[in-house]
């Protein structure tokens, strides 16, 4: 068997066998196959496309590629979550604490951010002193005596996924349905979860664009959940404005304290509120999602959400009274009045990207206190010379640079826009 072959096939639309898929992916993990003709074969499947059945085995010969990490003593039913990524994402960091109160157990492995969309560890590590490479027995031991642990991916978990991806992310091919699916799946089923809810962002800050791209994409996720014996529940949401007000590290972190405070923005309180009732569902703790937000709201007035956060920082070595800011602060004023119709997530975290809040390159080192505050969403009046947005930056150059994108970013109608809604659709 050759991978020149194989890349051939698929360059002509033909489906690959599952013994040249198997081939393939041994030949990534064990570094047998050139990176040049990885490069290829990704190529060829992001144009042609993959059936159900090689998606399945793409998924489970990456899954095989290391270990899986067993829930061994945890008797109770685990949810995993996972998000594709947006502008303004620290749901995980809001949803774990509050399904922990409600008596779920939280057990998530995350990642770190490349690009414009921002990784639940760096944020995390905004806290000083906060562990994410804890050992497979030290994050074990936390889920069963605390219930919740956010963590680094620990051991040797799918090693093939990592290669592809590094690979996926310089080759344009990270928006290829199969690869997408293929490469969330094998890392969920890794964790051996008994149910899988997958928030599929969708918009101009997501790597879906439109709903149907987004839906394809939910759908197979579920097929795949069914082949591998696994319930999964997928949401899509919007993602054209970023999702909250803070758009950074250190900054998403003070935000996700003020909603487990219930002193959050409306509009990812509620957010929030609906994925945990989900889980919740999901993980057979409430019978009805109108039970689960009741629950949930309970536990985030009587401040039980956020002790649970509390918990788990002191847990894995950080202090809630040590986060950093930036040095500075700039403020991002209008220019007209009218109401806001448009904030662009993309262009919003091409703005946080100038201020160092992520990472063009897998090495680059980032800023954990620069980010975006914003003022103004979709839908608010605003005045001439009224605060559109605050911008947390350690150089005035680049908080200057970053201001004259950012003004790009709004869009000022004379008429009042409806608010579109954050969540469109559920598919299981």
């Amino acid at each position: 068997m050759r991978i020149y072959d194989i890349i051939e096939r698929k360059k002509n639309g033909k489906n690959l066998t599952k013994k040249q898929i198997k081939y393939f992916i041994e030949g990534v993990t064990n570094e047998t196959i050139p990176d040049y003709q990885i490069s290829a074969l990704l190529m060829a499947i992001s144009l042609k496309g993959m059936d159900d059945d090689e998606v399945y085995y793409l998924t489970k010969y990456i899954l095989e590629s290391g270990e899986k990490i067993d829930l061994f003593g945890i008797d109770d039913k685990i949810v995993d979550k996972h998000s594709t990524g947006g502008i303004g994402d620290k749901t995980t960091i809001i949803v774990g604490p509050i399904v922990a109160a409600c008596g779920l157990k939280f057990a998530k492995l995350s990642g770190r951010g490349l690009g414009l969309t921002g990784g639940t560890i760096d944020k995390l590590e905004s806290i000083k002193g906060f562990r994410t490479d804890l050992s497979l027995d030290e994050f074990i031991e936390s889920v069963k005596k605390y219930g919740l642990c956010i963590s680094g991916q620990t051991g040797n978990i799918v090693p093939a996924d990592k290669k592809l991806y590094a690979i996926r992310d310089v080759t344009a091919t990270v928006d290829s349905i199969p690869l997408i699916a293929a490469s969330i799946m094998s890392k969920k089923l890794a964790l051996n979860s008994d149910s899988i809810f997958i928030d599929v962002k969708v918009g101009i800050g997501a790597f879906m664009k439109t709903i149907d791209d987004a839906r394809k994409l939910a759908n197979t996720l579920v097929k795949l959940g069914e082949r591998f014996d696994r319930e999964v529940v997928c949401y899509l949401t919007n993602m054209d404005e970023p999702l909250g007000l803070a758009i950074g590290n250190s900054v998403e972190i003070y935000e996700a304290i003020d909603v487990l405070k219930n002193k959050g923005h409306y509009s990812i309180v509620e957010f929030c509120i609906e994925l945990s009732a989900e889980l919740l569902l999901l993980g057979e703790i409430v019978n009805s999602i109108e039970e689960g937000r009741k629950i949930v709201k309970e536990k985030i007035e009587n401040g039980e959400a956020y002790e649970k956060f509390v918990e788990m920082v002191e847990n894995q070595n950080g202090s809630i009274d040590d986060i950093p800011r930036s040095d500075f602060v700039l403020e991002l004023n209008s220019e007209e009045e009218g109401y806001i119709y448009k904030v662009n997530a993309k262009t919003v975290g091409e703005a946080a990207m100038i201020l160092g809040s992520g990472r063009e390159n897998k090495d680059d080192q980032i800023d954990h206190t620069v980010g975006i505050i914003l003022n103004k969403k979709v839908g608010s009046r605003v005045k001439k010379g009224e605060k559109l947005a605050y911008i947390h930056t350690n150089s005035f150059e680049k908080g200057e640079l970053a201001k004259n994108i950012l003004m790009e970013a709004f869009s000022i109608s004379v008429e009042h826009s409806d608010i579109a809604d954050s969540i469109i659709e559920k598919i299981k």
